[in-house]
This record gives C-alpha cells, structure tokens and sequence, in this order.
C-alpha cells in the first residue's frame, strides 16, 4: 500500500462528537509521510467548514487534502464549459464552492445550464422537489448531477436519509440518468487516485460505509477497510460485501499498516 482515502464522518468523528484517539491516525499518517485525501459525500459543509471542524477534534489539515462532490462537480461543470445558469439544490455553506458560476436565483427561471442536488436534509420539501423536477425535464434538458449517492447517515438522534432517495425519486420522475460525483462512483474514486498520483490497487480506502465506502472502492479496484464505528450495523456483514479487512476503530490502522 501506498496511499490511504479516508472517510470522514463515521471514523473520525460521528456527528460532532469525536471518535476518540481517531485525531492520533490523521496524525500518524501525516508523520509517516503517506500520501492521503480525506474524501467525504459530506455537501452540508465547505471544505473550509470541515478543516475548522477536524482542527476542533484535534486534527489539523488543509483544503488541498480533502476532496467533496461539491469540489468534484465544479471540475466537471468547467470541463463541459458550464458556467452560467445553474440550479443548486445544496446547503447554503455549500454554495460558495460555486463561486465562480453564474447561478439561478428566480425560482420562475425557465433556461437551467444544469440542476445539481445535494443533502438538502430537513429544508427538502414538495415544493423544492417539485422546483427540481420542472427543471429537469424543461427543454433542452440540463444536465443532472448527483453530490454523491449515499443512503443515509448516522445522525444524533439515529440514521437519517441522505441524498441518494432524493436523487432516485428525480430520476425516476423525470427520466434523466444523474452524473454521480460523489462515493460510490467510480469517476469520485478516480479523481482521488489522479490527485495522488497513484494506482488503485495501492491505495486502501477506510470507511464505515458498507455500500458508498467499502462496495465502492473495491469496484473501482482499490483495497477497502471497514470501520465498527459511525453508521456501521452487524447487518452490514450479510449482504455479501467483503471488506479487506474490518476494525472495531480506525485506530488499528497503523497495526495493519505494518504488516
């Protein structure tokens, strides 16, 4: 192994609490010198928001390390030379990763470049779902972008619907295939491997996903690493997915590491 993806939600921190010693394997890994990306489906939170969260756990990292749907889907955008007319369906801390595109603030606007859905979370309605759906099918179509296709996430008070149903029901509604940019797609996976420079079967992903982390990476043909920590249930084990290997924490890390 020469690399390491690390998820971030679920084995460094579940919510707002940390998971504890987790913040001493950002450390190691930094220590030895080992190339690595925090990638996260995470689209409540910039990335500038997520460097002062781990800074609060004791975890001390920079933008350049940490890879989003968001950061992924304005590369896309700019490769098909999209820059004006964008409905956003994201957080509000979110958008500023937007920045340098033009986008729509009249919810009447008819001419939509491209509609990118994000967690929304509790601000999803009929109305916004609705706004989503008209943009998808008026003509031309827009492009479609999911941030990701992740199920659901452990929240405080429980699991809690993530963007993946939301993306699901537009698809079906309008009959518009999304671009995922954001675990499980393969693309996500590989955007992380070109900025290491390194090959997938070098590279060990870490992550408390069984579907998003774990499924996902080792179809892009990396190396997968489950973790006993966040959203993780024992049910997890039984649907015929086969982690690499299965901590009780991401502090077994450096253990398996040596080996």
């Amino acid at each position: 192994m020469k690399a390491i993806l690390f998820d971030l939600d679920g084995v460094f921190y579940q919510a707002d609490k940390p998971i504890h010693g987790a913040n001493n394997i950002a450390s190691w890994v930094k220590e030895q010198s080992i190339p690595h990306l925090f990638i996260t489906n995470t689209t409540s939170r910039s990335r500038s928001e997520l460097v002062s969260k781990l800074a609060s756990f004791g975890i001390c990292t920079d933008e350049a390390h940490i890879l989003t749907p968001p950061v992924a889907a304005m590369q896309w955008l700019k490769s098909k030379h999209i820059s004006s007319d964008l409905a956003l369906f994201v957080p509000e801390a979110t958008k500023q990763e937007f920045n340098d595109f033009q986008l729509i603030e009249d919810d009447s606007a008819t001419v939509v470049s491209a509609v990118v859905i994000g967690d929304l979370g509790e601000k999803w309605d009929f109305a916004t779902l609705n706004r989503a759906f008209q943009y998808l099918i008026s003509q031309p179509h827009p492009k479609f972008l999911a941030l990701g296709m992740t199920r659901y996430w452990q929240a405080k008070d429980g699991l809690r619907l993530d963007v993946a149903p939301f993306v699901v029901a537009l698809e079906y509604a309008s009959g518009i295939k999304p671009v995922v940019l954001g675990k499980p797609a393969q693309a996500f996976y590989q955007s992380a491997l070109d900025y290491l420079k390194v090959d997938a079967e070098q590279t060990v992903m870490i992550g408390d996903d069984i579907y998003g982390d774990i499924d996902g990476a080792q179809q892009a043909g990396l190396h997968a690493l489950l973790v006993k920590t966040g959203k993780f249930r024992p049910a997890d084990l039984e649907k015929g997915i086969e982690p690499d290997a299965i901590f009780d924490t991401v502090n077994e890390l450096p253990e398996w590491w040596g080996r």
